[in-house]
C-alpha cells in the first residue's frame, strides 16, 4: 500500500556532504552536454518503492493476514496481489491520500469482504505499512548509499507516498543517509510532474543538470525528471541488456557517473 506513497523538507542528522569528485556533465538524455565545461553532478535522488525497498513478503501476503485477524480466513496472497495490482493499474490522478488508499483497499477486496475493510479493518492494513516489518530494503542498497555518501555526493529522495514515509525512513535505518525528503503528499504533485523534481532542486539548492535521478519506472522517474532539467538513470534491477541510461544493480549508479 506505501508504494502504491513550498519545498524544503530536511531530515534530521543531515549528512554534511565533503566536496564531491570531478564528475563530468552529462545532457539529460545521457550524452555529453556539448561545447561547455562539464558541471559536476554534486546529489544523486532516489525513488523508494520497487527502488529502495519493497513491500515484505508482498502486499497480498500483508493484506491476507490482516483480514485473517479479522475473522477472513483462507485468502489467497497471490489472488489479493493480482487484484491489487489490477485496482493499481486502473487508477487515476492518484493523491496518496489515506482516503484514496482506503477507496483502492475496497477495490482489492471487491466482492471478498462485506462489509469492506474501509468500514473494518483498513485502519489496521495502513498502519501495518508504517512499520519496517511489512518492508524489506533491497540488498543493493546499503552499499550503494555508503558508495556514493563515501564520494561526497549529496543523497535525497524524491517519491510518490504519504506521511508514512520519513517516519519509516528513520525506523529501517535509511534517514541518514539523505538529507532531503522530497514527498508528493506535500506538495499535491506526485511524480511525473516536474514540479516535485523542481522542489528538489531547491531544496537541495542545486541547478537541476547537477542532480541524477534513479528509479524503477521509466515514466515516473526518467521522464518525470527529464521534463524537469534532471539527469536520469532507469533501475532494472536483475536484468541486463536493456535501455542505454539504465542499471541493473543500485551500486552501479557511482560507476555510471564515473564513466559519463
Amino acid at each position: 500500500m506505501g508504494r502504491y506513497p513550498n519545498a524544503r523538507f530536511r531530515i534530521q542528522n543531515a549528512m554534511s556532504p565533503a566536496r564531491p569528485p570531478n564528475l563530468r556533465r552529462s545532457s539529460p538524455g545521457g550524452g555529453r552536454a556539448g561545447g561547455t565545461a562539464a558541471a559536476r553532478i554534486q546529489a544523486v535522488t532516489f525513488d523508494v518503492g520497487g527502488t529502495l525497498i519493497q513491500p515484505w513478503p508482498s502486499v497480498g501476503h500483508v493484506y491476507a493476514e490482516v483480514a485473517a485477524r479479522n475473522g477472513l480466513r483462507g485468502l489467497s496472497p497471490a489472488l489479493l496481489n493480482r487484484r491489487f495490482a489490477r485496482a493499481w493499474r486502473a487508477l487515476k490522478n492518484f493523491n496518496h491520500r489515506r482516503s484514496e488508499w482506503s477507496a483502492l483497499v475496497d477495490e482489492t477486496f471487491r466482492g471478498l469482504a462485506n462489509p469492506p475493510p474501509g468500514k473494518t479493518f483498513f485502519p489496521q492494513l495502513y498502519q501495518c505499512f508504517a512499520e519496517p516489518d511489512a518492508w524489506r530494503i533491497f540488498d543493493d542498497v546499503r552499499p550503494a548509499l555508503e558508495q556514493l555518501h563515501g564520494r561526497g555526493i549529496r543523497l535525497a529522495v524524491i517519491s510518490n507516498w504519504d506521511e508514512r514515509l520519513r517516519p519509516l525512513l528513520r525506523r529501517l535505518g535509511l534517514a541518514k543517509f539523505f538529507c532531503t525528503v522530497v514527498v508528493s503528499c506535500d506538495l499535491g504533485h506526485p511524480k511525473p510532474s516536474p514540479l516535485i523534481f523542481r522542489a528538489a532542486a531547491r531544496a537541495l539548492q542545486l541547478p537541476p543538470q547537477a542532480i541524477l535521478h534513479v528509479g524503477d519506472s521509466f515514466v515516473m522517474d526518467v521522464q518525470g525528471a527529464r521534463a524537469a532539467g534532471f539527469r536520469a538513470l532507469l533501475l532494472n534491477r536483475g536484468r541486463t541488456g536493456g535501455r542505454k541510461q539504465s542499471i541493473c544493480r543500485l551500486t552501479d549508479v557511482l560507476a555510471h557517473l564515473v564513466t559519463t
